[in-house]
């Protein structure tokens, strides 16, 4: 469990399923709002798939909490070397302050040692999120349409033995992914 700056960073459990929920779906809004679509997957989500999501053993969902309240969160799945971040969402109230690098860099810390290379995508109209994910070390790779959605696909190698620095700006992190 990470702390700094009053933000406590730990993994989400079931017991949490409903809390996540409402993070995700209001940090979702301003992307919807972004690519005028409603049912992009993160506000489609149910409780039930969010909850079968959490118990995944290839998951690792953690949670970022002010005292009591859940403010943010990150997804990323795990599938041999390979991992995969989404679903990196802040409350819109606390958008901007750091929470979202805070999470982009303590789920490094979850994934297995075999880790060789991580994944990020969000829409290629998610300027802010593309430079966030650009200043913690992900070069874009890709683009790939899916549907009416154009995702940025973007990488970063880890390095057996680098040291991880959670030292950037945090750029309005909206909902992503």
């Amino acid at each position: 469990m990470a702390q700094s700056d009053g933000v406590r960073i730990d993994v989400i459990g079931v017991d949490h399923v409903g809390e996540l929920l409402t993070v995700r779906r209001a940090a979702f809004v301003t992307e919807a709002q972004l690519y005028d679509d409603p049912n992009i997957p993160a506000l489609t989500q149910t409780l039930d798939e969010l909850q079968v999501d959490l118990e995944s053993d290839d998951v690792v969902t953690l949670g970022a909490w002010q005292g009591h309240r859940l403010i943010g969160s990150i997804r990323v799945g795990i599938d041999g070397d390979k991992a995969t971040i989404g679903r990196l969402a802040v409350v819109p109230d606390l958008q901007g302050q750091g929470i979202g690098t805070q999470l982009l860099f303590a789920v490094l810390g979850h994934l297995p040692e075999s880790t060789k290379e991580v994944w990020v995508f969000t829409g290629q109209n998610s300027k802010h999120n593309i430079a966030l994910y650009n200043k913690a070390g992900y070069d874009h790779q890709f683009d790939q349409v899916a549907g009416d959605l154009t995702y940025a696909y973007l990488k970063k190698v880890l390095e057996a033995g680098a040291v991880v620095s959670d030292d950037l700006d945090d750029n309005a992190v909206r909902g992503d992914n």
